[in-house]
Order: C-alpha cells, then structure tokens, then sequence
C-alpha cells in the first residue's frame, strides 16, 4: 500500500470511486480492482479516515503471490518451501504429500489387482491403462486450477456451484467423447478391435465426468473443512481420476471382452 499522508483526514466517498476497508483481505481487494478496472483505490479505517491508497502495482503483486501459491500447491508445496531452504524444511514439506500420494497410489493399484484375470487374457489393457487414467488426471488438474483461483478472487462459493458443475459436466462430456473417439480411434488401428476401442471410449467419457466432478466439489469441500485446496487438492482429484479410470476401464472390459 502506497502512503500518501501519514496524518489521518476525512475524505467523502462518492459512488464513482468507492473507498477499501483496510481490514480487507488481499483476496477481496484483488477482486474489486479486477471486477471494477480501478488503477487505484483510497484505503480508509471503521471512521472513514483516509490512511492512504492501494495502486494497481500493488494488486499486481497481490495476483502474482496467489499464482505463485497455485503453482507451489499443484506440487503439494507452501510458500516456506523454496530452493534454497534448508534442507530439514524441504524434506518435512514435501515427504507428508508424497506419502499421501503412495497411499493413493495403492489404491489405484488394488483396483488393478481386482482385474488381474482380466488383464491376464487381454494384455492390450494394461498398454492402454495409463492413458485413461492419465488423460482423466490432466482434465481434473484443468478445472480444479479454475476452481482454486475463483475461490481465492471470491467468484466460485456454494450459491453458484451447481452451475459451475452442471457447466463443467457438460464441458466433460463432450470433450470426453471427442478423446474418447480419438484414442479409440487409435486403439483400433493398433489392436485391430472394435470392442476394445469401445471400451477405452466410454472409459475416457466416464473418468472425463468423474474428473469434473471431483475438479468442482473436492476444492469446496476441502475450503468447508479449513484445508487449502491449493495445496490438498491435486493429491485427490488425481486420486479419484486413477481409482475411477482403472475401475471404468478394466470394469467395462471384463463385461465387454470377457463376456
């Protein structure tokens, strides 16, 4: 914030230019000068005392921490963490995400192994596999990097999120039928199989929702229980994309090609 009189003085507010509250939060003020296109603001106390201004170089500052923490989370990282810290942070910082992502991990493999017969008899599974959970991943990513930047500028809470989600869903279906066409496309040309490809098509449009899904509803429930999304939410959307990709893929495969 830029002082311009250390010496408090009354000042009116007029509808044209409305003042900021200097217990606002970075978060808010960002929103308001993005919303409202000011290039700066007057800052004033409970009784309206004129403290000094907030200019855009400052909301610039603002915007970059916030992309900065965004960034850092999608690692399961916080703002201590950098290259230089020493290495006992490091360490402590980061080993607790990557022992949550082994368990998740685990997960993912014991629905894998609840196919293993499956696998066995069709081994084009286990090479197609990684793409329905990867690509699945990748499209959670997208929109809970959406959510966590509307939930930081104050645009996403729970009286629009039904229509984020309806609108994300359907944004999921489609694009999840325009992959799933592709990669079955290819998976035909490979494996010479009209059922497998349509296997890997519905597998991709079903993990593609899923993805919306957890990408919408995971970032508000972790806000509700006090837990930043920026930082937990990666772990478990991509969580939920591996464990619902494997079970959709191998699951429709075993009713599919087996039967």
């Amino acid at each position: 914030m830029t002082h311009e009189d250390t010496t408090p003085i009354n000042r009116l507010i007029d509808d044209e230019q409305p003042a900021i509250d200097v217990g606002e939060s970075a978060d808010e003020v960002a929103r308001q000068f993005s919303d409202h296109d000011w290039v700066s603001a007057p800052v004033v106390d409970d009784n309206n005392i004129l403290l000094g201004r907030i200019t855009i170089d400052d909301v610039v500052d603002i915007i970059r921490s916030q992309a900065e923490h965004q960034a850092l989370g999608a690692a399961g990282l916080d703002e201590e963490e950098d290259l230089f810290s020493p290495i006992k942070r490091a360490v402590r910082g980061r080993v607790v995400w990557l022992g949550i992502n082994l368990c998740t991990a685990f997960q993912a493999a014991s629905v894998i192994g609840q196919f293993e017969l499956t696998l066995q008899k069709v081994v084009a599974l286990a090479v197609l596999m990684p793409i329905v959970a990867g690509v699945g991943g990748n499209a959670a990513v997208q929109v809970l990097t959406l959510m966590v930047r509307g939930i930081a500028l104050g645009q996403v809470g729970p009286s629009n999120a039904k229509i984020l989600l309806w609108k994300e869903l359907r944004v999921a279906m489609i694009n999840g039928t325009l992959i799933g066409l592709l990669v079955g496309l290819i998976a035909f040309v490979w494996f010479h199989s009209w059922l497998l490809s349509i296997v890997i098509t519905l597998a991709l449009m079903i993990n593609f929702c899923a993805a919306a899904l957890a990408g919408v509803l995971l970032p508000l429930m972790l806000k509700r229980m006090n837990v930043d999304p920026a930082v937990a939410g990666t772990v478990v959307v991509t969580a939920v994309t591996d464990v619902m990709g494997f079970f959709s893929f191998l699951g429709l495969a075993t009713l599919i090609l087996l039967h």
